[in-house]
C-alpha cells in the first residue's frame, strides 16, 4: 500500500519534472525496495535512495520511509529524481564520459576501490551543482538531511561554499578547520566545465586522497566497508549494451593507449559482464571466462576506421527472361506468345511475342567474395599485446569490411611458417575468433608456407587476399612468384617503407589484381581500399 503512494507521487510530479530538465526521454520511475547484498553479503535496502538500470529509474521504498522524519515523502522523491535525471542530461552523460573520468582519478589514487570512490563522488557534485544552479530542486534539503561520513563531510563543506546554501555544516570545530584548507581547494575547481573535466577530477583526488586513505583505513581496521552511496551507485548497469559499445569506440579512440585501455576494461571486467555485455563466443553474463582486453581494444578501434571494398562486378547467369514485346512473325515459337496483350489471338500484326534477355545477377554473397587475411607477427613487427600494432588494426578493419558484406573471413598468421610460427583460421564470419588469430603474436623470423596458403585457396573461385606485413620476408621471391600466377584480388599493405617493399612493388607491378598501400601511420589505414584493381575483370 505504501509503494502504490509512492507511485502516485511519482505520476504526479513526473510531467512537472520532465518539463524541468527539458523532457529528457526516460521512461516513467518506478518503486520498490532495493535489498541488492553488498560486498560483506549483508543487505543495503536502507541505504541507498536510488537505482537507474539502463534508464529505468527506481525509488527505494525502505529509503524514503527512513528519511521520514526529517523530509516529506515528495521532498525525497523529488531530489532522487532530480539527481537520476541530472546523470542522464549532463554528468557522466554517457559511458565514455564515465571511464574517462575513472581513469583519470586513477592516475591519482592507485586503488580501484579508492579510484571508482572518487570518480562516484565528483559525478554526484557535478550532478547537483548543476542542478542546484539551474533548476529549482531539493537536493540541498537531502544533502543537509543525510548522515556524513569525514569525506561526505568535506564534499557538504564544498558544496555549502560553492552553492552559497546553508546546509547545516557547521563553520567551526575541530573537523571544521582541519577540512578548511581541503574545501578552499576543492573549491577552486570548475565543476561545470566539461572540457576540464580530466584535469579537474585529478584535482579533486589529490585533495580527497588523504581522506580516502585516512577512511579505508579506519574501515579495515573496524572489518568492515564503507557505507552505501544514498544517492545511487554508479555501476554499469546504468547503461545498455548499445552504450557500452558506443562508449568503449569513443574511449579507445580518444587514448589510442593499449595499457591504458587495458587496465580500465580489467578494472570494470567483472561489471561489464553483471552489466549484460560480452564479447562472442560466451562472454556474456553469467560466464567465467574472462574479457581478453587486447582483443576487446582492436575490436573498438576498428570500428572508428572504414576502408572501402569494391565489390565484383554482376556476373551474366545464361537464363533468360522476358524483357519487352514485339511483332509475331510465321515461324515465330508459340511459346513466346503473350496471350494477354495478344487478346487471345494468333494474326500478324495483333499478336505479341516476348523477346527475352539474357540476366545479369550479382555472384557469390552479392559481390562479395570471401577474404583470406595473411599477417606477419614476425619480430621484425609491433607485438600487438604490448604496443598499437597497425598490421593488427590494418588487418582488423579488412576484415569488418569483409564482415559487414555478409562475407566469411580467414586468417593466416605467420611468422617462422615453415617451423611452426604460425596459426591458422579457416572461413569463419565469428569476429572475436578472427581477432584472437590476429593479435597471436610469435616474434621469431619471417617466411611463410605455400602449403599453408594453396588449400586456403584451391577451389574459391571469389576470392580476394589481403596480406599485411613489413616484407622482410627471407622466402619473398617465393611469395612473388605464387601471386604471379593466381588471378585473385590482392591487397598487399606494407608498414613502412624499406628495399624489401620496394623490391616487391617492382616485381607485381605489372599484375593488374594487385594493389600495393604503404602504412606509416594509422591515418594512412582508411586509405587502403580492398579489393582495388587497374580494370575490373572476372576471375576464370
Amino acid at each position: 500500500m505504501e509503494e502504490q503512494s509512492l507511485q502516485a507521487i511519482i505520476e504526479e510530479i513526473w510531467p512537472r519534472l520532465k518539463r524541468k530538465h527539458f523532457y529528457p526521454e526516460l521512461p516513467m520511475p518506478t518503486v520498490g525496495e532495493l535489498p541488492e547484498p553488498n560486498q560483506d553479503g549483508e543487505e543495503r535496502s536502507e541505504g541507498v535512495g536510488l537505482e537507474m538500470k539502463q534508464k529505468q529509474m527506481r525509488i527505494n521504498s525502505a529509503f524514503v520511509h527512513k528519511m521520514r522524519e526529517r523530509m516529506s515523502d515528495r521532498q525525497v522523491i523529488e531530489a532522487l529524481l532530480d539527481h537520476g535525471i541530472t546523470h542522464y542530461t549532463f554528468c557522466p552523460w554517457d559511458f565514455h564520459t564515465h571511464l574517462m573520468l575513472y581513469a583519470e582519478a586513477k592516475k591519482v589514487v592507485p586503488d580501484k576501490g579508492l579510484a571508482k570512490r572518487v570518480a562516484d563522488c565528483f559525478i554526484d557534485l557535478i550532478a547537483d551543482t548543476h542542478c542546484v544552479k539551474k533548476r529549482s530542486t531539493e537536493i540541498p534539503e537531502l544533502h543537509r538531511c543525510l548522515k556524513k561520513g569525514p569525506v561526505e563531510e568535506v564534499i557538504a563543506s564544498l558544496c555549502q561554499k560553492i552553492w552559497g546554501i546553508d546546509l547545516g555544516i557547521p563553520a567551526f570545530g575541530a573537523s571544521a578547520k582541519k577540512n578548511e584548507a581541503i574545501v578552499r581547494r576543492l573549491a577552486r575547481i570548475p565543476y561545470l566545465d566539461r572540457s576540464r573535466w580530466p584535469e579537474s577530477i585529478q584535482k579533486f583526488a589529490r585533495s580527497l586522497k588523504p581522506l580516502l586513505y585516512e577512511e579505508q583505513e579506519e574501515q579495515e581496521n573496524r572489518g568492515g566497508k564503507g557505507a552505501s552511496n544514498p544517492q545511487g551507485e554508479h555501476d554499469l548497469t546504468h547503461y545498455s549494451r548499445d552504450e557500452i559499445d558506443q562508449g568503449l569506440r569513443d574511449y579507445v579512440k580518444r587514448t589510442m593507449a593499449l595499457s591504458e585501455f587495458k587496465e580500465v576494461i580489467e578494472d570494470f571486467s567483472e561489471e561489464l559482464k553483471e552489466a549484460g555485455y560480452g564479447m562472442e563466443g560466451g562472454m556474456g553474463r553469467g560466464l567465467s571466462t574472462p574479457i581478453d582486453s587486447d582483443v576487446l581494444f582492436y575490436m573498438k578501434l576498428a570500428e572508428n576506421y572504414s576502408i572501402p571494398l569494391k565489390k565484383l562486378p554482376l556476373e551474366k547467369k545464361g537464363v533468360l527472361h522476358p524483357h519487352s514485346h514485339s511483332p509475331w512473325e510465321v515461324g515465330s515459337p508459340f511459346q513466346d506468345v503473350d496471350i494477354w496483350t495478344s487478346f487471345g489471338k494468333v494474326m500478324p500484326g495483333i499478336t505479341q511475342i516476348w523477346k527475352k534477355r539474357e540476366g545479369k545477377g550479382r555472384g557469390k554473397m552479392e559481390g562479395t567474395p570471401d577474404c583470406l587475411i595473411a599477417i606477419d607477427s614476425s619480430g621484425s613487427m609491433i607485438n600487438p599485446r604490448k604496443s598499437l600494432s597497425y598490421a593488427v588494426l590494418g588487418a582488423a578493419c579488412a576484415a569488418n569490411a569483409y564482415l559487414q558484406n555478409d562475407a566469411n573471413v580467414a586468417v593466416y598468421n605467420f611468422s617462422d611458417a615453415p617451423m611452426g610460427g604460425k596459426d591458422i583460421l579457416d572461413y569463419t564470419n565469428r569476429r572475436e575468433d578472427i581477432y584472437r588469430v590476429l593479435c597471436r603474436y610469435f616474434g621469431g623470423g619471417t617466411a611463410l608456407d605455400l602449403d599453408d596458403l594453396i588449400p586456403l585457396i584451391r577451389g574459391r573461385k571469389n576470392l580476394d587476399l589481403f596480406i599485411i606485413t613489413d616484407m622482410k620476408i627471407t622466402n619473398l621471391e617465393t611469395l612473388i612468384s605464387f601471386f604471379g600466377e593466381i588471378e585473385n584480388r590482392i591487397t598487399a599493405v606494407h608498414i613502412g617503407e624499406n628495399p624489401y617493399a620496394s623490391r616487391f612493388e617492382k616485381a607485381v607491378e605489372k599484375k593488374r589484381n594487385i594493389n600495393i598501400f604503404t602504412v606509416k601511420r594509422k591515418e594512412d589505414i582508411p586509405h587502403i581500399v580492398l579489393g582495388k584493381i587497374r580494370e575490373y575483370f572476372n576471375p576464370t
